[in-house]
């Protein structure tokens, strides 16, 4: 059965359980977006909000709940202070339900924050759907049952670059060089581990740490990536970081291998441009030209905000929310949080779950690669005439990676 064909399965499945399913038929669902709309990673955040308005508008026209979701957007400076600040404000306005993803530092201080005010105020729970801060920790040692992560972690990503990467016999040398914060330093700790254990003839020639969104001048980085003979440079960098990074690479001709997390966010696709053909490669949970429904809504979304949508966990929080809320016929922040634990449902990169044991989502995962628009893959990134086009897939088995979560059940 292809995607298209189970989508329409559930939503014709959805419709003959409406009597049970819509017990909460036309609630209105707040949800605070709290993520940053100033600063250097204000681009970033926009296409974010841009996103979850285009997907409340699409799911309030249909979702298996019957809800309606409606939006608070705050912008929190990608600072945890502020974030703080802007939780307590949402929880004052009555929002229950959270959802927050640029910086896995901002996501640690929401999380401890989340988990103190339930404590505190028991009929007043307040969920955290994270739709993108990867820092393993969040599903492991700082789990937390108030906490859902919709993309996959820093090391799944990592497990399924690195499976790539071993088959790729030209990758000899490699440069690490990340944002000093969480994530960036669990890109490099994953990266070596990974390739020591896969590919141990590897060398690891260099493994920079850099502000995150500081740094405006990359020239002296791409010296030293260049003075070390790499051929690969592997990064979790986003936003800035990486646009300004790959920008200085071909200014100064450097001409490596770049694997990344990122490298479809705003202005970074514009910064690789031609001469990064063939050489820039991404692992996601989805694509633009993946066909169906993901390049259809692609195409839609670019149409309204003249801008590319590069965030497929957007879909899942709006997909998991509701699904969860029709199982539970509630919309009560516990009982949906225990319909969510083991939840599997169809997203637009097909069937994906909610694993119980660390509320880490398990999906499949794919490689692109920077290339120019092609009949077979014709999606127009930022108007460059190129796109990332799908080398490779993993299903979720591949990059599920264990937890050490010890999770504190309702």
């Amino acid at each position: 059965m292809n995607f298209q064909r189970r989508v329409l399965t559930v939503l014709m499945a959805a419709s003959l359980n409406a009597g049970a399913a819509f017990a909460q038929k036309g609630e209105t669902v707040k949800i605070a977006w709290i993520d940053p709309l100033s600063g250097l990673m204000a681009t970033v955040g926009q296409n974010q909000w841009h996103g979850y308005q285009f997907f409340a508008q699409k799911f309030n026209a249909n979702n298996p709940a019957g809800v309606k979701f409606e939006l608070v957007g705050i912008d929190n400076k990608l600072s945890p202070a502020e974030t703080l600040n802007a939780l307590k404000a949402a929880i004052d306005q009555g929002v229950r339900y959270v959802v927050q993803g640029l910086g896995s530092g901002v996501a640690l201080a929401l999380v401890d924050a989340v988990n103190q005010h339930n404590e505190r105020n028991p009929g007043r729970e307040v969920v955290y759907l994270n739709y993108a801060a990867l820092d393993p920790d969040l599903t492991n040692s700082r789990c937390s049952f108030w906490h859902f992560r919709l993309d996959a972690d820093t090391s799944m990503k990592m497990e399924a670059l690195t499976a790539f990467i071993k088959e790729q016999p030209d990758v000899k040398k490699v440069y690490l060089i990340n944002q000093n914060y969480a994530h960036g330093q669990q890109v490099s700790k994953f990266a070596k581990a990974d390739l020591a254990r896969k590919r141990p003839d590897i060398q690891i020639v260099g493994d920079d740490l850099h502000p995150l969104a500081q740094v405006r001048d990359f020239a002296p980085y791409i010296a030293k990536i260049k003075a070390s003979g790499a051929d690969t440079v592997i990064t979790g960098n986003w936003g800035s970081d990486l646009a300004l990074l790959v920008k200085a690479a071909g200014d100064a001709g450097l001409k490596v291998n770049f694997y990344t997390y990122y490298a479809s966010l705003g202005g970074t696709p514009t910064a690789l441009g031609k001469g990064a053909e063939g050489r820039v490669f991404l692992v996601s949970s989805g694509g633009y030209n993946m066909g169906g429904t993901f390049t259809s809504l692609a195409n839609e979304y670019k149409k309204r905000f003249n801008d590319d949508w590069y965030t497929g966990s957007i879909y899942h929080a709006y997909s998991l929310l509701s699904t969860a809320m029709a199982k539970a016929k509630s919309t009560d922040p516990v009982k949906v949080a225990q319909a969510m634990e083991g939840l599997k449902f169809t997203s637009l990169n097909g069937e994906v779950e909610m694993r119980k044991s660390d509320h880490q989502l398990q999906q499949g995962l794919s490689i692109s690669r920077w290339q120019k628009v092609t009949p077979k893959a014709p999606y127009d990134i930022e108007g460059t005439g190129f796109t990332f086009a799908s080398v490779k897939y993993y299903a979720p088995y591949v990059s599920s990676t264990p937890t050490s979560c010890q999770m504190s059940s309702r």
